[in-house]
């Protein structure tokens, strides 16, 4: 486990992980129903703020297809005020174009 875990923050220090953070997330939130637009400029903010357990959370909840609001009444009931709160206002922000990522 230790050696899992040095690997883990040596590919952290390089950047790796947050690169397959990003294209597991983007995917899990295309496929939980949002545009790749959207889902392209939150996976971006959330792998910038959330770490790896927050993230795997997340994508458990990828699954049929559903609106955005569903999709947030979804992540709303995962046990993580931090995972829920930068969530939100990744959707926020991406869905109204205030979100850097989006210009």
């Amino acid at each position: 486990m230790r050696r899992f875990l040095l690997v883990l923050a040596a590919l952290a220090a390089t950047g790796c992980v947050s690169k397959l953070a990003y294209g597991q997330v983007k995917s899990a939130l295309v496929d939980a129903g949002l545009s790749d637009d959207n889902a392209a400029c939150m996976a971006t903010r959330m792998t910038d703020r959330l770490n790896i357990i927050q993230l795997n959370k997340l994508k458990k909840l990828k699954g049929a297809n559903r609106s955005l609001g569903q999709f947030l009444d979804a992540v709303r009931k995962i046990d993580d005020p931090e995972a829920i709160e930068v969530t939100l206002s990744a959707a926020a922000l991406c869905t109204t174009g205030l979100a850097p990522e989006k210009r």
